[in-house]
Order: structure tokens, then C-alpha cells, then sequence
């Protein structure tokens, strides 16, 4: 079943939210200079961070706590033991020695998707036609029917059941006590198989009246699982587990806490398993220019989008006459990646210069001597070359 819907939109419409794209592009090239800016400044900060606390830390046995190490950048391996049992309450299912139990939730529910073809007229105004289709997929987030095109015969209902996940307050790593959350994202996940009596029990607590089966180990709420209607949902558990893992920080009593460098940068480094000191400063180390990238790379993205939504009411004047339109779309978008390639640039290496001011001013002084010296031997070749191919002969 679809639905399609035509609307128009008047050429003063269109330059009216366009004006309104001209100031959100200006906000959004401001933002995307302040934080092109600044990332340089956060990279290189973290970095010497972290060159120094590699320099700094010391492994130490995590079976006791010295406390000469007291304040001290310290690192352990040890292994890891949940101090508590961790449970959904709400269901009744308990992990033992687990770190953390999750409860994943999807159901069965109507999804809307349109489908748009828009058309420019003489005199700048738009058609829009838009299909809207209805299919039915299972979603692990709530889907609001009341906002669709056409809400009649499309109706979700609540999820009867939702997402949780309830994690160990401690876990011990050696003879250290580590925050349970910081300790679980580090950990494996594995389902948790349910049986027929946790079924029984789960039907009493939770709001529906659809029958709850095992299906392949996790909860199904409905009649069938291979014929799935409207508000039929799925429900698995999950435990975290984790044997052994690897810290690297401040020694505050019996934990270990964060490490403020002398920049005021903290470090806090963990890893699953065993990993020595040195590996896990080069593994943040990556991250740190994985991060700078992406923030570059995101940076980059929004300088094109912002310049694209200033120059945009350009297209909309030329939409008077269609084709004309599409012409100065054309160059504007040009024009938009144009100042995008150059001022992205030039606002990270202000930025990088700003805070390695020194290593700037070399690079370039390097960059310079190199030129000037690549100019003197191409001059010197040139001027051997005609005394090479002018010959002068003795009297015999």
C-alpha cells in the first residue's frame, strides 16, 4: 500500500528558507573553523601527554598495593573478579561472575519510507511528489506511527518490554579495585540461554498478552516466529565476561584513577588481557591521529556544507528560469569545495602552528632552503650547459 502526496512551493517560499539556510550556514562554517582550530590544539596536547606519562609509568605487581607507589603513573595486568553479582531485577535473570548483563529488545513494527521527485517550474516555484510506502521490520527502537502520512491501519504499539543493561558496581583486577563500567566495556559478550520456567516467569511480569516462548535460546513474545505480526517481539540476554586486563594510571589507594600530565591532560589507559605498558601508550597514541582525522575529515564536511547552504539562494534566483538554476548549483558547488580545500587547510595549519610554533617555523625554514638550493643548482646546471656546448680551440 502507498501514498502519494503532491505539494507546491512558491519561488518567495523557496528564497525565504533559503535566507534562513544562508544564517544556518554561517553558524555551521563558525563552528567547523572553531573546531578545526582546536583539534590541532587537543591532538598535540594529548600526544605530549602522552609521550610523557610513557616516560613516567611504572609496571608494578597487581597482586599488592605498595604504597610508595602512591600518586604515582602505574600500570597492571592482573586478573579480574566481579565483586557482586550482577542481575536484571526487573526479569529475574541473574550472571554469575558475570560483569555486566545486557537485555536487547527488538519488535515487530510498521516503518514508513518515502520516496520524492521534485520539479522546478518557470518563475522559480517546486513540485514535489512524494510515495509514501509502508513495510513491517523489526526495529530495536520505538517507530511513532502518529507521525506518518497515514497513520490509519499503520498503528505501532508500545514496547512491552525494553532495552537494559545493569552493570557490577566493582570488579577487582590483582588485589585493585576498578570501576565495574570502565572494566565491562572491555569485556566478551555471550548469551545467556533462557529455559521454559524463565519464560513462565518473565510472562507474569512483563505487560502483554501475547504467549512468551524459548525460541533458539532467547525469549520470543508472540504467537509464531516464522510468521511475526505487528508487536511480536524479541528478547535475548546477554552477559559480559572478561578474564584478565591491563591499566594503566594513577595509584590512588586500592584503584586506579586518573593521571593529570603536566599539561593538565589526564591519562587513564585500559586493555582485555595482558598488554605491557608500552604497547597500550602506542595503542592510544593511534587513537589520538585516528581521532585528529576524523575530526579533520568531519571538519571538512561541514566547511563544504556550510558554504554550500551560503551560496544556496544563488540557485534558488536562478531557478527562475530552470536551467539556469541547475547551472549556478553547478558552480556554486564548485566554488563551495573550492574554499573548502583551501581555507580546511590553511585553518589546521594555523592551528597546528599556533601550539608547535617552533617545529612550524623550521619546517618552513627547511621547506625554504631546499627551494632556494633546488633553484641554485638548476641555475648552475643551466649556466654549464652552453660552456659545455661551446668548445674554445688552441692555435696548433
Amino acid at each position: 500500500m502507498s501514498f502519494t502526496e503532491t505539494t507546491h512551493t512558491s519561488w518567495f517560499t523557496r528564497m525565504k528558507n533559503a535566507l534562513w539556510q544562508v544564517l544556518i550556514g554561517v553558524v555551521l562554517l563558525l563552528a567547523a573553523l572553531y573546531f578545526l582550530f582546536t583539534n590541532e590544539g587537543r591532538a598535540i596536547q594529548t600526544y605530549r601527554s602522552l609521550v610523557e606519562g610513557a616516560g613516567l609509568v611504572v609496571s608494578i605487581d597487581s597482586a599488592k598495593i605498595d604504597p610508595a607507589n602512591e600518586g604515582k603513573l602505574v600500570h597492571i595486568t592482573g586478573p579480574v573478579k566481579a565483586l557482586g553479582t550482577v542481575s536484571d531485577s526487573d526479569l529475574g535473570v541473574d550472571a554469575e561472575g558475570a560483569l555486566a548483563i545486557t537485555r536487547d529488545v527488538e519488535m515487530y513494527q510498521w516503518v514508513e519510507k518515502s520516496e520524492s521527485k521534485t520539479e522546478k517550474n518557470v518563475g522559480g516555484s517546486e513540485e514535489t511528489t512524494t510515495v509514501y510506502s509502508y513495510a513491517k521490520e523489526w526495529r530495536t527502537t520505538p517507530v511513532d506511527s502518529s507521525d506518518f502520512k497515514v497513520p490509519t491501519g499503520h498503528q505501532n504499539p508500545p514496547f512491552a518490554i525494553e532495552d537494559n543493561e545493569t552493570v557490577v558496581d566493582a570488579a577487582s583486577v590483582g588485589a585493585f579495585t576498578i570501576d565495574g563500567k570502565r572494566v565491562a566495556a572491555l569485556a566478551n559478550e555471550q548469551r545467556i540461554a533462557m529455559t521454559e520456567g524463565d519464560a513462565i516467569r518473565i510472562a507474569e511480569v512483563i505487560a502483554t498478552t501475547k504467549p512468551v516462548k524459548i525460541n533458539q535460546g532467547d525469549l520470543y513474545i508472540g504467537i509464531s516466529s516464522t510468521s511475526p505480526q505487528i508487536g511480536d517481539m524479541r528478547v535475548r540476554f546477554e552477559r559480559s565476561d572478561l578474564s584478565e586486563a591491563s591499566f594503566v594510571g594513577a595509584q590512588k589507594g586500592d584503584t586506579i584513577e586518573n593521571f593529570k600530565s603536566s599539561n593538565g591532560r589526564g591519562i587513564l589507559l585500559s586493555a582485555p588481557g595482558a598488554k605491557d605498558a608500552a604497547a597500550m601508550f602506542e595503542q592510544a597514541q593511534a587513537e589520538n591521529t585516528m581521532i585528529t582525522w576524523l575530526i579533520r575529515a568531519g571538519g571538512l564536511l561541514a566547511l563544504f556544507i556550510g558554504f554550500k547552504m551560503l551560496f544556496g539562494f544563488l540557485g534558488v534566483i536562478g531557478d527562475i528560469i530552470p536551467f539556469v538554476g541547475s547551472i549556478v548549483r553547478g558552480g556554486t558547488t564548485l566554488i563551495a569545495l573550492v574554499l573548502t580545500l583551501i581555507i580546511g587547510p590553511v585553518v589546521i595549519a594555523v592551528g597546528w602552528f599556533a601550539y608547535r610554533p617552533l617545529l612550524a617555523i623550521g619546517i618552513i625554514a627547511g621547506g625554504l632552503v631546499l627551494a632556494v638550493l633546488f633553484a641554485w643548482m638548476r641555475r648552475s646546471k643551466a649556466a654549464a650547459e652552453p660552456a659545455a656546448t661551446n668548445p674554445t680551440f688552441g692555435r696548433g
